[in-house]
C-alpha cells in the first residue's frame, strides 16, 4: 500500500474547485483527538477507533451531518483499561 502522499493547501483547494466540493473528509490515519482539521478547515481527518490497538490512548470521533448539511464532531473517550483482566477459556462443546 505504501506510505501515502503528502499534499498542501494548494492541492486540496484545486481538487475541491475541480470537483465542485467544499470539504475533503478522510480517514484511516490515527489522530490523537479523534479528528484533525487541516488546510484552512478544508480537509478533515476522522478516526473512529478509540485507544487504537489497545495502546495508543487516542480518542475517537465521528462527524454527524444533519438533513441541512450542518455538521458537528462528536468525540469518544477510550473505554476504561482492562489490563490484567482474566478471560476464561473453555473448550467449545463441539470439541468434546
Amino acid at each position: 500500500r505504501g506510505a501515502g502522499y503528502a499534499f498542501g493547501n494548494d492541492i486540496s483547494e484545486a481538487f475541491m474547485r475541480t470537483n465542485g466540493i467544499s470539504l475533503i473528509s478522510r480517514a484511516h490515519q490515527i489522530v490523537m483527538e479523534g479528528f484533525n482539521w487541516m488546510h484552512d478547515r478544508n480537509v478533515l481527518t476522522v478516526f473512529s477507533a478509540p485507544n487504537y490497538v489497545y495502546r495508543t490512548g487516542n480518542r475517537a470521533a465521528i462527524m454527524e451531518i444533519d438533513d441541512n448539511l450542518n455538521s458537528s464532531i462528536i468525540q469518544f473517550d477510550p473505554a476504561p483499561s482492562q489490563i490484567g483482566r482474566v478471560f476464561q477459556k473453555r473448550t467449545p462443546d463441539y470439541f468434546l
